[in-house]
């Protein structure tokens, strides 16, 4: 029978703890962590994905400030202005929410943030810090992922792992954690040059769906009793809401998930836990867990 993984349910319990923590830190005379997030332009999903992060502090007791900025803004000026928070002492973690305009170029805005402030740990420090199986501040998402997989006890040792996509934000840190050791995982990479895709993602014992093409994966690539872990989610057209459209993940969800073992839903899959685990990264960061 399939089980689907409740990644609210996850996300809440998370944030219970560290709420938690939060006020234990709070009562002992210690100040709350503090997380800004520097918003470039007027991008729609941006907007509502920096909205989701400003409550989540509130929920748990961060404080928090979101730093506006017109698309006009120059690469100097956007990197003087992360010069700043990485001086300010005040600031514990701050993101830099992508894309930005393509005037900006996103590595060199990446390079310049303070690794030990880099929560969303995209800085090349935190990413060799990892590779290496050091202290370092993990991307939310591929981190999210390996919560989820903890939470449910879902084994993989010795299992073979499918990751479709490469990207750095999410394919390739996830790829390489999973084949530490703890995790122990086999793990194949796939991408848009890959020979028989489909018959690489059916030899998968866990898939992890990360390439942003809508229902791109459907029943005949996934074999029986495989988990199924659903990164993508896309707005596609619907006559059935009033919206006009609905969120499709990676996987189709319909036919995909009778075959599955386990199975994350679009929404309510890995996409709470992306929010959850940068609170827990800007924690971290609060404690100075990782650069002591």
């Amino acid at each position: 029978m399939t089980k689907i993984i409740d990644g609210k349910e996850v996300a809440a319990v998370m944030r219970a703890e560290i709420a938690a923590e939060v006020a234990q830190m709070v009562a002992e005379g210690k100040r709350a962590p503090y997380l800004v997030a520097v918003l470039v332009g007027n991008d729609g999903a941006s907007e509502a994905y920096v909205g989701n992060k400003e409550k989540m502090c509130g929920e748990v007791g961060f404080g928090s400030q979101v730093r506006r900025f017109p698309d006009t803004i120059t690469e100097q000026e956007l990197l003087d202005e992360i010069a700043r928070l990485n001086a300010d002492e005040a600031v514990d973690g701050f993101i830099v929410q992508l894309p930005l305009p393509k005037h900006i170029s996103e590595d060199r805005v990446i390079e310049a943030i303070d690794p030990r402030k880099d929560v969303d740990g995209f800085h090349p420090e935190n990413t060799g810090r990892m590779i290496g199986g050091l202290p370092a501040y993990i991307p939310a998402t591929p981190d999210g992922i390996l919560s989820l997989l903890k939470y449910y006890d879902i084994e993989t040792s010795g299992k073979h792992c499918v990751v479709i996509g490469r990207s750095n934000i999410v394919g390739r840190p996830i790829a390489n954690l999973l084949s530490q050791k703890g995790w122990d995982c086999t793990v194949t990479i796939c991408h848009s040059r890959t020979h028989d895709l489909a018959g690489v993602v059916r030899t998968g014992d866990i898939v992890i769906a990360a390439l942003g093409k809508p229902e791109f994966v459907t029943a005949d690539m996934v074999k029986e009793g495989a988990v199924v872990i659903d990164v993508g989610i896309t707005r596609v057209p619907s006559a059935e809401t009033k919206s006009g459209w609905r969120l499709a993940g990676d996987v189709k969800f319909g036919e995909v998930a009778p075959r599955c073992s386990y199975i994350t839903p679009v929404p309510g899959g890995v996409g709470p836990m992306t929010i959850i685990s940068l609170m827990r990264n800007t924690l971290r960061a609060a404690k100075r867990e990782v650069y002591k």
